[in-house]
C-alpha cells in the first residue's frame, strides 16, 4: 500500500490526528499552508470526487465543520478556506480524496478561493446549465 492517507488510516503512518471517527479522519498536513492546516480524509480509499459515495461524502463535510469549528476556537482564527483539489488539473498530489481546513488570519497573504485563476469576465452559461441538469435527473449524456 503506497497511499499516505491509507497508510494513516491503517495507523502504519504517523500523523497528529485531530479526529477518527469508523468512516473518517483527520490529520495536521505534513505540509502545512498555515498554522493548523488540516486534511479530512475517507479512511476508504477513494480517489475522486465523483467516486465518493455520498453517505460518505456527508460525514466528511460534518467532521469538517466539527474540526474546523475546533481548529478556529484553538487558534483564535477569524476564518477558514475548505478546500479540495479534484484531480491532476486542480492539483490534487495525493490520489485520495481530501479536504483541506486552513485557518486564515488578516493579511496572512492568502486569497480567496477566486484567486486561484485569472480573473476573467465571465457569464453563467444557460447551455451548461440544462445540460448538468438533465444529467442530474438521468435525462442524458
Amino acid at each position: 500500500m503506497t497511499c499516505p492517507f491509507c497508510r494513516i488510516a491503517k495507523g502504519d503512518l504517523s500523523a497528529h490526528i485531530l479526529y477518527e471517527d469508523p468512516w473518517v479522519m483527520a490529520f495536521l498536513d505534513a505540509a502545512p499552508m498555515a498554522p493548523g492546516h488540516t486534511l479530512v480524509v475517507p479512511k476508504a480509499h477513494v480517489e475522486r470526487f465523483a467516486e465518493l459515495p455520498e453517505d460518505l461524502a456527508g460525514k466528511m463535510f460534518s467532521a469538517a465543520v466539527r474540526v474546523g469549528r475546533a481548529l478556529q476556537e484553538a487558534l483564535s482564527a477569524p476564518g477558514l478556506t475548505v478546500g479540495l483539489n479534484d484531480g491532476r488539473a486542480a492539483g490534487q498530489g495525493v490520489p485520495h480524496v481530501h479536504l483541506h481546513l486552513v485557518p486564515r488570519f488578516p493579511g496572512d497573504g492568502g486569497g480567496s478561493l477566486h484567486s486561484i485563476l485569472p480573473y476573467r469576465r465571465l457569464r453563467p452559461d444557460p447551455e451548461l446549465a440544462e445540460k448538468v441538469k438533465a444529467l442530474l435527473s438521468g435525462q442524458g449524456k
